[in-house]
C-alpha cells in the first residue's frame, strides 16, 4: 500500500484543517478544499480514509518526543535495555527501561498523541463516509477499515496506559473538551465489537497496488491478540454488544484464517525481514516505511515515512559496506542471547558486534548485541533524501506464525500440528504443546518484535517480576553493573502513567495510573 500511505500530504493537510478552522473575516475560502466543502465524492472519502492509515506510520510528535511502536516496547521488556549514545541521549529511554517513568516523560506523551490522532480521523471518517456520494460495496469495505484502524489505536493506547477516554465521535466543541477516562472493559468491549463487525465487510484479499490495505485475516487475527491480553490481564471475556467473545469464538476465527487464507509461513525465517519478503504470505498485518517521499525536515519527521525503529536500534557505525550510522538504542540483552544460543534463529534475529565492518562507536549500554530485524543494515538505505530518516523495512505487526501459535495456546485440536510448523520451518525437532512449550517458542520466534513485553505481562506480575526483573551480564557489557541491573515493579502493573499534561489539561477528570 505504499502508494496510498505515501500520498498523503493533500489528505493528511485536509484533516489538519478538520481539527479547528475560524473564518477570516467571515469570508468562506470557496478556492480551497475545507471541512464545509470536503467531504462529496468517493475521492475525497478514500483521501480521508488514507489520512487515518497514515497515524499508523508516525512514530514521533512534533515537539515532543520519537517513540516507535517496537524500540518502546522491547526497550519495556527484557529483550533490550535503553541505549542511545550516552546517559543523556537515552534519559527517557531508561526511565521506561528501569521503570522509573516520571509522568512528564515525553515519549509516554508521544504515544498518548499519536494514538488519539489516529481515533479522532477514524471517527471523523466514520461520521461523514454515509453521506458522501460513494459506492454501497466502497462504503462497507472503508467503514470497515476504519474500524479496524480505530481498534488498533484504541488497542495500542489501552494496553499502554489501561485507564484512558473511549472517544467513538469527534468531540464537537468546547462543551466535550472534558472527558472522563473510562473502565478498560468499555474500551476493550469497543476494540471488539469494531474488529467483529470490520472482520463480515473486510475482503479476504487485496491487489497488490493496494498491499498493506486491512484484510479479513488481519482483523481475525489481531482479535485474537486482544483476547489473549485482555483475557490475561484481567481474566475475563470480551463483550461485542451481546456478543460474547471468548476463547471458543476467537479460536474458531482463528482456524478459519489458517484453514481458508492463503497465508503460510515462508521456508526461509530470514525472508520475514528482507525487501522481498515485504507483503508476503506470511505478512498477515504489516504496516508499510519507505523513502517516498524522499524526507528531509527533522522538524517534521513524521511527515515522511521512514521507520525509525530501525534507525534508532543500528549499529553506530560508519565506513560499513553493510551498516551504517544508526543510534545504538534498545541494545539487546545478553538474557535473550542465552535463550537463543542454540536455536538457528539467532543469526536472524541478533546482530554481533564482531560482524560489523567499518568503525563503531559504542554507545551507552553498550552489549555486544544489536537488533537483525529492525536495523540500519544496506538493504533498507533510502535511495534519497536525509539518510537517518528513509530506512525502508516495513513493520510486520502480525506475522502467521504467530497465528499458529496462538490458536495452539487457544487449545486448538491442532495444537501440536501448529507448534511443530513453527519449529520445523528453522529445523528443529517436536516437543510437546504445552503450555510453556507454546510462551518459550513466542519468545524466540517473536523476539525483538515488539510483542515479548505484551505476552510477559498478560501472564501476570509475578510472572512479569520474575522475567523483568534481571542482571545477567554478557562478555561484552561496557559500563558498571548497575546500568544493566533491571527491578520491575509491580505497583505499575505493566503500565505507563498517564501524561502529566493531560491531567493538567482534563481540570481533575483525570486520576494517575496506580503506582505513579
Amino acid at each position: 500500500m505504499k502508494k496510498y500511505l505515501f500520498n498523503t500530504a493533500k489528505a493528511s493537510f485536509i484533516i489538519l484543517l478538520l481539527a479547528g478552522c475560524d473564518d477570516f473575516l467571515d469570508l468562506k475560502p470557496l478556492d480551497q478544499e475545507v471541512s464545509t466543502n470536503f467531504y462529496q465524492t468517493q475521492d475525497h472519502a478514500m483521501q480521508a480514509l488514507v489520512a487515518v492509515y497514515d497515524v499508523l506510520t508516525y512514530q514521533s510528535t512534533p515537539g515532543v518526543a520519537w517513540a516507535p511502536f517496537i524500540t518502546v516496547s522491547d526497550i519495556l521488556s527484557d529483550d533490550a535495555y535503553a541505549g542511545g549514545s550516552d546517559a543523556n541521549d537515552g534519559m527517557q529511554q531508561q526511565e521506561m527501561n528501569t521503570f522509573n517513568i516520571p509522568p512528564t516523560n515525553s515519549i509516554v506523551h508521544s504515544i498518548w498523541i499519536k494514538n488519539y490522532i489516529g481515533i479522532y480521523r477514524a471517527n471523523q471518517f466514520l461520521e461523514v463516509i454515509d453521506d458522501i456520494d460513494a459506492l454501497d460495496s466502497f462504503k462497507e469495505r472503508t467503514i470497515a477499515e476504519a474500524k479496524f484502524l480505530r481498534a488498533y489505536f484504541y488497542f495500542e493506547q489501552v494496553r499502554f496506559f489501561e485507564n484512558i477516554p473511549l472517544l467513538t465521535s469527534t468531540i464537537k466543541g468546547p462543551s466535550g473538551y472534558q472527558q472522563e477516562q473510562n473502565t478498560p472493559e468499555a474500551v476493550y468491549d469497543q476494540i471488539a465489537l469494531d474488529l467483529v463487525e470490520a472482520i463480515t465487510d473486510l475482503p479476504e484479499s487485496v491487489p497488490s497496488a493496494e498491499a498493506g490495505r486491512i484484510t479479513r485475516w488481519a482483523a481475525q487475527a489481531l482479535l485474537a491478540r486482544v483476547y489473549l491480553f485482555y483475557n490475561g490481564v484481567y481474566g475475563a471475556n470480551l463483550n461485542a454488544n451481546g456478543t460474547v467473545v471468548d476463547q471458543a469464538f476467537v479460536l474458531d476465527e482463528l482456524e478459519y484464517l489458517i484453514e481458508y487464507s492463503d497465508h503460510d509461513l515462508f521456508p526461509d525465517y530470514e525472508l520475514n525481514f528482507r525487501l522481498a519478503g515485504e507483503f508476503g504470505m506470511e505478512s498477515v498485518f504489516e504496516i508499510s516505511y519507505g523513502d517516498t517521499p524522499p524526507w528531509w525536515d527533522w522538524g517534521y519527521i513524521r511527515g515522511g515515512h521512514g521507520n525509525l525503529s530501525a534507525q534508532m536500534q543500528g549499529p553506530r557505525v560508519t565506513g560499513s559496506r553493510n551498516w551504517n550510522r544508526g543510534w545504538s538504542f534498545a541494545p539487546v540483552s545478553h538474557k535473550l542471547a542465552e535463550d537463543l544460543a542454540d536455536d538457528p534463529r539467532f543469526e536472524y534475529t541478533i546482530l554481533l558486534e564482531e560482524e560489523l565492518d567499518g568503525n563503531l562507536v559504542k554507545g551507552y549500554q553498550h552489549t555486544g548485541y544489536f537488533s537483525k530485524k529492525y536495523s540500519s543494515d544496506a538493504e533498507h538505505w533510502g535511495s534519497d533524501g536525509q539518510f537517518e530518516l528513509n530506512r525502508t523495512c516495513n513493520h510486520r505487526v502480525i506475522r502467521f506464525s504467530d497465528v499458529l501459535l496462538m490458536a495452539a495456546e487457544l487449545g486448538s485440536d491442532n495444537a501440536q500440528t501448529y507448534l511443530d510448523r513453527v519449529r520445523m520451518r528453522v529445523g528443529l525437532t517436536s516437543v510437546p504443546a504445552t503450555a510453556e512449550n507454546i510462551f518459550r517458542e513466542r519468545r524466540l520466534e517473536l523476539s525483538l518484535e515488539g510483542i515479548r513485553y505484551y505476552d510477559v505481562i498478560r501472564r501476570g506480575l509475578n510472572y512479569a517480576n520474575q522475567e523483568l526483573t534481571h542482571s545477567v551480564r554478557g562478555p561484552n557489557y561496557e559500563g558498571d553493573q548497575e546500568i544493566f541491573s533491571v527491578t520491575f515493579d509491580p505497583a505499575i502493573k505493566g503500565f505507563l502513567p498517564i501524561p502529566q499534561t493531560e491531567i493538567d489539561l482534563s481540570a481533575g477528570a483525570f486520576n494517575q495510573n496506580e503506582g505513579y
